[in-house]
């Protein structure tokens, strides 16, 4: 009898195991047009060699992962839940990929506040002799890091030519994300963000800053937190978890507008 109540049991494992595939099959397959979308979107702030492809792939991981993961009893729509795994899946690969190393983001910043003064003070586009002087670098050394900000996207390569600095800089058409409507979604959203994140315990708020407001690694968070990395990562996801619970609470159920 014990040997025949273990068969059955296990018999139910299993069937309970092949159960939960199947649905996870079918979660994927039902939200395989949500990746590309999704995909997509983030295609569009990025540097032209990154490949759709590319971030389809990793998007697909994050749904995989989301569908495994999925609790219908919480009574969350899969598609909400899905759409931070597989965005959050997506930006992981490009950091894996660094596409743009944060060395280089931080030299644009520096190259962005040295421009945005000398404009100020000359009240025209400054020069490349200019600029060189402003960041303490040589003109040789300028044009080396003007190549590397163009070569991952950053700044325009078709910049103006020096003997053109003298006319007035042309009038853009403004981004999408610059228009008012945009700028006033996004302040609401950030309000939404700051009294979801005070819901997050104080290692998780921790976590969450150092690693979206200072930049850092998971691995330099871990060295800050004595933490190792594989812990770190689970807070991060946790906490976004978390906070993606408390903002679907508020009604806030599409990713499109982080």
């Amino acid at each position: 009898m014990p040997t025949l109540t273990i068969a059955k049991s296990t018999a139910k494992s299993k069937a309970k195991s092949v159960a939960r595939l199947a649905r996870r099959d079918q979660l994927v397959l039902e939200h395989l047009s949500l990746v590309k979308s999704i995909a997509l979107r983030v295609r569009g702030n990025l540097p032209l060699r990154v490949e759709v492809d590319d971030l389809v792939h990793a998007g697909i991981l994050g749904l995989f992962d989301a569908a495994t993961k999925y609790d219908s009893g919480k009574q969350v729509v899969f598609s909400s839940y899905a759409k931070h795994r597989i965005k959050g899946a997506i930006l992981d690969s490009l950091r894996q990929l660094d596409w743009a190393s944060r060395d280089i983001r931080r030299r644009h910043k520096e190259v962005e506040a040295a421009s945005n003064d000398l404009t100020a003070a000359l009240e025209r586009a400054p020069t490349d002799e200019e600029l060189a002087e402003k960041l303490g670098l040589t003109l040789e050394r300028w044009r080396s890091v003007k190549l590397d900000l163009q070569n991952v996207g950053l700044i325009s390569a078709s910049s103006r030519r020096d003997e053109a600095n003298d006319l007035p800089a042309p009038d853009f058409p403004s981004a999408p994300e610059t228009q008012p409507d945009s700028l006033c979604a996004r302040q609401e959203m950030r309000s939404f963000l700051g009294v979801a994140m005070k819901e997050l315990p104080e290692r998780y708020q921790r976590v969450v800053f150092l690693y979206y407001s200072k930049e850092m690694t998971m691995r330099e968070i871990a060295g800050i937190m004595g933490i190792n990395e594989s812990r770190v990562s689970q807070i991060h996801k946790s906490a976004l978890d978390r906070m993606a619970l408390a903002l679907q609470a508020n009604g806030i159920t599409s990713s499109q507008v982080f």
